[in-house]
């Protein structure tokens, strides 16, 4: 399933990535990582089911290779791999589509007591 906005393209079957234009050379496991968050978007995706599909862990091992792996893929990603991958505590990771700049708007004090 591929994946694509104005500025990330995923093509997992040709295991290829470009932000910006600029392809980002992955390593097969940080393709298929991306390309299973993406393919969940807005999801969080549990840590155990990462490490089964993309590793074939079983459930009961604990390994921080999936962290390492998604360090990796946001410092490959620059500045909007943390705007893509967002770390859900205690529960995986959840692939999210940047949103345009919105204007925030101040909470008003009557708000607050009402």
């Amino acid at each position: 399933m591929n994946y694509s906005d104005e500025r990330l393209n995923i093509e997992p079957e040709a295991q290829r990535v470009t932000l910006d234009g600029r392809q980002i050379p992955l390593t097969r496991k940080e393709s298929l990582l991306l390309a299973t968050l993406a393919a969940n978007e807005g999801e969080t995706v549990d840590r155990r089911f990462l490490l089964r599909e993309i590793w074939g862990y079983p459930e009961y091992v604990h390994t921080r290779t999936l962290d390492v792996h998604i360090r990796r893929l946001r410092k490959k990603l620059g500045p909007a791999g943390e705007h893509y991958i967002e770390t859900v505590f205690n529960a995986g990771y959840r692939f999210c589509r940047p949103r345009p700049n919105v204007e925030f708007r101040p909470v008003y004090a009557y708000a607050l007591t009402a």
